[in-house]
């Protein structure tokens, strides 16, 4: 019973984490955007952003994941939804982690118990 309650516990943490607190993340550049917009003047078109000046942003392209439903944290690049997305990674996270363990384990029983390891008897005779 104390296994299933930490996982309980661990999920509510999670959650809680991914689906509340994620809401309070500064929407301000972080310092990778900010050293690539240095010397740059952004203005905000229909289009998106244009970049004047001269910086690294001006010569970056949208990445091949910029369209993804996930992309800058948000379903559908709609505004006020990083908690659910927050959320979805933190399930899709778990999922694929815990399937990759549960694989590892089970494979590494097979070979610890499997037909070809030989008994310390059979070895000696």
């Amino acid at each position: 019973m104390k296994r299933w309650s930490f996982w309980l516990a661990f999920a509510a943490a999670t959650l809680l984490i991914a689906g509340v607190v994620s809401y309070f993340a500064s929407s301000s550049p972080d310092g990778l955007d900010s050293a690539t917009l240095r010397g740059c003047q952004v203005v905000e078109t229909a289009a998106g952003d244009e970049f004047t000046g001269d910086c690294i942003a001006q010569h970056a392209d949208e990445h091949a994941l910029a369209t993804s439903p996930l992309a800058d944290y948000s379903i559908g690049g709609q505004d006020g939804t990083g908690g659910i997305a927050g959320i979805i990674g933190v399930m899709v996270t778990v999922v694929v982690a815990g399937s990759a363990f549960w694989l590892i384990a089970r494979t590494r029983r097979a070979v610890e118990t499997g037909p070809s390891r030989r008994s310390a008897g059979d070895e000696q005779s």
